[in-house]
């Protein structure tokens, strides 16, 4: 009975117990798949990155003459440094892979489709936090592609009209990529994973307004569409978490350097430049379509606006149908876009030279077809087919 009173007590006050019975009562389509699973793995990636993050910022000098040092500090001298660090760098793929495969789970399924475009827009918002998050985090251990990439990448902005050199200075904290730029980068490298914990706030409130969308695109209709979300979506979400997590550690364990670039194992030098500069893994699809445009401001442009058209989604597919599974013109364009964007992650890790630049302009032009060009075509035009009538009734096939 006491127990039961300082509960009352504690939730008229501040609605905890409330809100965690309403997300044990929360329910969900019954026809969810293991690709809704991603969501959730992004959360606890984002949790592994700020845990790992906070306990690396304890050991980690951001000056430029001890930076490269403090890291190599962390994975030698530290206990289990080499442990919390490699997790932190794996982990940093390993969210980018699981935010990629959710957005085009979203691309494929229509999730960017009323009543949910704020939810949309918050998990692209997300997206972009998590680029400069990661762009930020990447110069920190001050090695030669660290120092570089900063270099390269800051210097994009002085394109931009009337404005550019100044943010560039800004950006610099002076005219060249030296010590105030390392210490803006650590400081905004810090505060930019809780500024994502903010939006995913923000992405989890819209998405309990309408609910999640599902396989069918067929909104909800009564209950039988649903089921409980624990103990159902909890038990596969926890599976999911297992097989993920294998991938996860396989990397951490046996491959830590894989998803890296070797040249990073070598202190800044500012009077020697590497022979290819590339960004990490994650970000050489948006790599490929700038440096797929010959003029410096228009591939500014070109690499921003592959970003930004995502915004535009919900207004540029035409089509009443949301899911791909039953649209089948467009089904073929969207694994055609899925191959052009591997297609533009290989070409932006080779070099910026001879068929490889014909290759990038060709597939930089079906990215921006395939979003301005075939969605408004395609979904004025083509034949869907015939949608189940409920999520019950799909489920019973």
């Amino acid at each position: 009975m006491c127990i039961k009173k300082i509960k009352a007590w504690i939730d008229y006050r501040m609605p905890i117990f409330t809100f965690l019975e309403h997300q044990r009562e929360y329910r969900a389509p019954k026809n969810l798949n293991y690709l809704w699973n991603f969501g959730s793995i992004a959360g606890i990636c984002l949790v592994i990155q700020i845990v790992t993050g906070i306990v690396l910022a304890m050991h980690y000098t951001p000056h430029v003459d001890h930076a490269f040092e403090s890291v190599e500090n962390i994975m030698r001298n530290v206990n289990y440094g080499w442990l919390i660090r490699y997790t932190h760098a794996t982990g940093a793929s390993m969210f980018f892979v699981a935010v990629y495969i959710h957005i085009f789970r979203g691309l494929y399924y229509g999730s960017y489709k009323a009543p949910r475009e704020l939810l949309w827009w918050m998990g692209i918002l997300i997206l972009l936090t998590m680029m400069a998050t990661a762009f930020m985090g990447y110069v920190l251990p001050w090695g030669q592609m660290s120092f570089w990439g900063a270099t390269v990448i800051t210097n994009l902005f002085s394109a931009i009209p009337v404005v550019g050199e100044s943010i560039v200075t800004w950006l610099w904290g002076g005219f060249s990529v030296d010590n105030p730029t390392l210490n803006r980068f650590f400081s905004l490298h810090y505060l930019l994973p809780f500024v994502i914990f903010g939006v995913v706030f923000l992405h989890l409130w819209a998405l309990h307004t309408h609910g999640s969308n599902n396989p069918t695109g067929v909104e909800v209709k009564d209950k039988k569409d649903t089921i409980p979300f624990h103990p159902y979506y909890t038990i596969k979400d926890f599976f999911g978490f297992g097989v993920f997590f294998l991938l996860f550690f396989y990397f951490v364990f046996f491959a830590p350097n894989a998803l890296g670039h070797p040249d990073n194992y070598i202190p800044a030098d500012p009077m020697v430049t590497p022979a290819h500069i590339v960004p990490e893994w994650y970000f050489l699809p948006f790599y490929a379509i700038l440096r797929a445009v010959p003029d410096k401001l228009l591939g500014v442009l070109a690499m921003f606006g592959s970003i930004l058209v995502l915004f535009a989604l919900p207004w540029l597919d035409k089509s009443r149908v949301k899911s791909m599974s039953y649209r089948p013109v467009m089904k073929w364009f969207f694994w055609g876009f899925l191959a052009d964007c591997v297609l533009l992650w290989y070409i932006g890790g080779k070099p910026a030279e001879g068929i490889f630049i014909l290759i990038g302009q060709a597939a930089t032009l079906y990215y921006f077809a395939y979003f301005l060009v075939l969605m408004p075509v395609v979904g004025r035009k083509e034949t869907p087919c015939k949608e189940p009538e409920s999520i019950a009734a799909s489920c019973k096939k």
